[in-house]
């Protein structure tokens, strides 16, 4: 059980790594075609540019809360296991293990942005 704790945590460190400080990819310069990009061209390239920065810090929101509930549960799932002893393992703990393994999962996906 010792192992699994010390496995929950090195996770719970990997997925709370820092991922704010990512830069969104703007849209792809066209470079000189041979016409000057015309204000419509701007203005929808400014509204991609901006919905992709709003994405982005929705992420990170969502990031954050996701891991501070990922640090609650497993706080709470240290206290469960610090109360068993080694003949008695609650069901709350499997459950409470098996959702921070369902966040943390969704944590991972978040992280890796948009496909």
């Amino acid at each position: 059980m010792r192992l699994s704790m010390c496995t929950l945590v090195f996770f719970l460190c990997l997925l709370c790594s820092p991922v704010f400080g990512q830069s969104v990819p703007g849209p792809p310069h066209r470079g000189d075609l041979g016409a000057a990009p015309t204000s419509e061209d701007e203005a929808s390239e400014r509204l991609a540019h901006d919905m992709a920065k709003k994405a982005n810090q929705e992420r990170a929101a969502a990031l954050k809360a996701d891991t501070d509930k990922l640090l609650k549960l497993a706080v709470e799932l240290k206290a469960s296991v610090d109360k068993s002893n080694e003949n008695l393992l609650s069901v709350d703990v499997i459950k409470k293990a098996e959702e921070i393994e369902k966040l943390a999962h969704s944590v991972k996906d978040k992280m890796k942005g948009p496909n």
